[in-house]
């Protein structure tokens, strides 16, 4: 039986969303993770969902416990992770609002646990094939989800994981461009790195807010446009995931 992991959340804890809902709490060799889980069902699917940056949003993106957030994930017996995620633009035909199914992703962080295999035990050598790091079946879904709601979308993208908190100089946003990245985000790497090593399906939906500062003729990303750009497009977001997690029904 399938049973999806959410991991961002915004606006599906709405109990309109959420069937029979619960909580619960998980304990994991890494500590703890960013917030206890929501449960319930979603279009009668089993579902749990995880704030990737605290009920509050009160952990920096540097400080999230990856590896507690994948691993529990693990030990709740999920099948898929879907996850949600703002991000900057670094392409003219990427607008604000539209959201992009990630296809690869460029791990440009430094200071992130980003592994499970801290040691190789026994010989037991751990390198993760990581060519294709978003799940195959779960974009599909995705983009003929997106396709049948008619939502402005682009069916595959380059995501760079930045450090942060901060926002990109105007020189790194140009040289990610040249990097060949399409968007711009502080919290893919190294969840879909962990996820993978688990051999957990994932996917992600990034939802573009800004065109973060390559572009000199706007305004240069601040936390405010953001979340007024989030806030105002995230119920394309719910539909997308309440769509796609239908399929698995």
């Amino acid at each position: 039986m399938n049973k999806i992991a959410i991991i961002g959340g915004s606006g599906l804890e709405d109990p309109g969303i959420l069937k029979n809902p619960g909580k619960t709490e998980v304990e994991t060799p890494y500590g703890k993770p960013s917030s206890s889980f929501k449960t319930g069902k979603i279009e009668g699917v089993d579902v749990v969902l995880l704030s990737r940056h605290g009920r509050d949003h009160s952990i920096p993106p540097s400080q999230v416990n990856n590896r507690a957030n994948i691993w529990a994930i693990r030990k709740l017996g999920c099948t898929h992770i879907l996850t949600t995620t703002a991000c900057g633009s670094l392409r003219e035909e990427i607008q604000r609002g539209d959201l992009v199914i990630l296809d690869q992703f460029i791990d440009f962080t430094r200071h992130r646990e980003i592994t499970f295999h801290d040691t190789f035990e026994n010989g037991n050598l751990q390198h993760a094939a990581m060519a294709e790091p978003f799940n195959q079946l779960l974009r599909d879904k995705l983009i003929k989800n997106a396709d049948d709601l008619k939502l402005n979308f682009h069916p595959r993208g380059t995501v760079i994981t930045i450090e942060g908190p901060r926002f990109s100089t105007r020189a790194e946003s140009n040289m990610f461009r040249m990097w060949e990245a399409d968007v711009i985000n502080m919290s893919i790497a190294p969840e879909c790195i962990l996820a993978n090593e688990l051999e957990i399906p994932y996917a992600s939906v990034a939802l573009s807010t800004d065109y973060d500062c390559w572009k000199t003729d706007e305004e240069p990303v601040t936390w405010e446009a953001v979340l007024k750009v989030f806030n105002h497009n995230v119920k394309n977001v719910i539909e997308l995931l309440s769509k796609t997690i239908a399929s698995f029904r």
